[in-house]
């Protein structure tokens, strides 16, 4: 379990993933309670990885419902250093159409209901999320994905909203106003909890359907969401497959492996036992 570096986090249409040899389920309780489901480890061309389904095998976990904190949490404690975020998404932008792969550069937490830090009773940090995704990582899924497919664009603003209901037309028009370009449910908390964990992440955000903002276009329905996902399933495995294979070649340290270097502000003789029993696993190192 000490040599899991890759972890996939699979959303709505991807329960699962193919190629892995050598499986074990790993079930896990954390400070933050259980993961979403058991996380699945196996081997992709000669490299572990970690896969965990976001909403839970079945989809059973609303955005809201989903235990953010315990699936990072989970993953950091397998090991993992890079995370692959598996999204679907709509689009707020008309050149980027339902199909396309976007790997964002920025994201705007518009939910109102989550927990969105590790940190508090008693152990205050304050991360510096200026850039909430790892350019880095997000340059090589851009690269794999893009050795699949031409429609691959990389950059854009990504905001989360509530859910589990869609937008209202007057939302997504807002959100157009903003200059947003894609919308999705689940990218926060997770991004920044990873920035926390100092993970390098970065979301593969499958484009399903153009909101409600579009004139010529239907309205988004979880029908139509699923049906883009099932065909662009494979494509998300076999990039992840591409990226495995690759490995060797762009696993090294990122600036988001020491996001916590100057995030700590609380004295260390001030920090409760319990608080630094919890997080040890995440700032440790820095309280030595």
């Amino acid at each position: 379990m000490t040599n899991i570096e890759l972890g996939i986090i699979g959303g709505s249409g991807l329960y699962g993933m193919a190629g892995l040899s050598d499986i074990e389920e790993i079930r896990m309780t954390t400070p933050f309670g259980e993961p979403s489901d058991a996380i699945i480890a196996g081997s992709l061309h000669g490299r572990r990885v970690a896969f965990l389904a976001r909403h839970g095998r079945g989809h059973f976990l609303t955005p809201s419902e989903v235990p953010y904190r315990a699936n990072i949490y989970a993953l950091k404690k397998l090991g993992v250093r890079y995370i692959v975020s598996v999204s679907a998404c709509g689009s707020l932008r008309e050149d980027y159409a339902p199909g396309d792969i976007v790997i964002p550069d920025q994201l705007v937490d518009f939910t109102k209901n989550r927990e969105r830090s590790f940190f508090g009773n008693g152990l205050v940090a304050h991360v510096s999320p200026a850039y909430p995704f790892s350019a880095e990582l997000g340059h090589v899924v851009a690269k794999a994905t893009g050795e699949l497919t031409n429609s691959v664009h990389e950059g854009g603003s990504f905001i989360t909203i509530e859910g589990p209901r869609f937008s209202s037309k007057g939302e997504s028009n807002l959100y157009r106003q903003w200059g947003m370009s894609i919308i999705g449910m689940t990218t926060s908390p997770e991004a920044f909890l990873a920035a926390e964990a100092e993970i390098a992440y970065t979301v593969m955000a499958h484009v399903t359907d153009y909101d409600v903002w579009h004139e010529d276009e239907d309205p988004v329905t979880v029908e139509l969401v699923i049906r883009i996902l099932q065909r662009n399933t494979q494509l998300a495995q076999s990039a992840i497959a591409l990226m495995a294979e690759q490995m060797e070649e762009w696993a090294v340290d990122m600036p988001a492996h020491q996001g916590m270097a100057d995030a700590l502000i609380t004295n260390r003789n001030s920090i409760p036992n319990q608080a630094m029993e919890d997080l040890a696993l995440i700032v440790g190192r820095y309280l030595e």
